[in-house]
């Protein structure tokens, strides 16, 4: 990425963006580069909810709409009921720890969200969900009133989900640094290292110290923004690892291409998106947003690209939404209550 100008505002960020991330090229000369702000950071690693413009409601609560994905019906948005947790409801307990890495030669943090009544006695899927670029370990869970984890936890509560072990991992995988610097490929590569990380040791870790279910008929990985390019790129790795892959509002980077911010080399090349003879597909849900102003057209390029290989996986687009919700919450509802476990 090679700077030019800092935008003043959100609003001119967001303008930009819709022109310059709408495919795989961009106008922009190589010698230039967007800045962003700490704002903007966050709304990269976690999402923003959108607004319906009509209303000035969030259109998570203001739409009951439902979307055909191929021979499946799914409602459009989240019910707002799960996305919000009732006073006095029951919720699994959060653990923050931390887990070593030999991949990276340093300690890493974590947060694993257990179902509620969890008992080594029993033993539980496990779903790990990838953050966004500039994220961390904490940009993915929410609070104890809503966000994902009180979104899974309702899913459990009301029969919707299989009780599972939800994981929130630090998806930066570097040995010399520690933060996510800007958009140059030393930190795409590090964000692309979480798979040997992921499969390596934070498995390993997982297995030891908690009641898991083993096997890819009970391991999932659902990802927003570089959390779903990395989600797809692990369901491409290890397909014998993961069944299930959610991928909402994936950034560019999978395969070789260009946004408004960086030249992206690829993790593979256009065709080798497929999967090996002998390996079953995962189920893999790939959305977003029909007014996503930060990936743009690249999640339908992903649709595309996974149509014209022959790779088994469904598609939507999330109506009135940008870079986030309602477009997270609406695919990880789909997800899970429909086509996980």
């Amino acid at each position: 990425m090679k700077k030019s100008r800092t935008l003043i505002s959100v609003l001119v960020f967001t303008a930009v963006l819709s022109i310059v991330s709408c495919g795989h090229k961009s106008t922009k000369k190589e010698d230039n580069k967007m800045d962003v702000n700490e704002q903007q950071k966050k709304e990269m690693a976690e999402g923003v909810a959108s607004k319906v413009e009509e209303t000035g409601e969030t259109s998570t609560v203001a739409e009951v709409e439902t979307v055909q994905v191929g021979d499946k019906t799914f409602e459009m948005y989240c019910p707002a009921v799960l996305n919000l947790r009732k006073p006095g409801e029951k919720i699994g307990e959060k653990i923050t720890t931390k887990y070593y890495s030999k991949t990276c030669e340093k300690e890493r943090n974590v947060i694993i969200s257990l179902p509620v009544d969890y008992t080594s006695e029993k033993k539980y899927p496990v779903l790990y969900v990838l953050h966004g670029i500039f994220g961390d370990e904490k940009s993915m869970v929410g609070t104890e009133q809503s966000g994902t984890r009180v979104l899974f936890n309702n899913l459990m509560q009301k029969g919707l989900m299989e009780e599972t072990i939800i994981v929130y991992p630090y998806m930066f995988a570097s040995k010399t640094m520690d933060v996510c610097t800007g958009f140059t490929q030393e930190n795409f590569d590090a964000y692309d290292n979480f798979v040997n990380d992921l499969v390596d040791d934070l498995m390993p870790y997982m297995k030891e110290h908690y009641s898991i279910k083993e096997g890819r008929e009970n391991t999932a990985v659902a990802g927003f923004s570089m959390g779903g390019r990395e989600a797809l790129a692990i369901g491409m790795y290890r397909p014998d690892l993961f069944g299930y892959i959610c991928a909402v509002a994936p950034a560019p980077g999978l395969v070789p291409g260009k946004d408004g911010f960086a030249l992206h080399v690829g993790q593979f090349k256009e065709e080798e998106i497929s999967y090996g003879e002998g390996v079953t597909p995962p189920y893999t849900l790939i959305l977003c947003g029909d007014k996503d102003s930060v990936v743009g057209k690249f999640p339908e390029s992903y649709d595309e690209l996974y149509t014209k290989n022959g790779v088994p996986h469904d598609w939507y687009v999330v109506k009135k939404s940008d870079h986030g919700d309602p477009a997270i919450s609406s695919g990880f509802y789909n997800f899970c209550a429909r086509n996980l476990w």
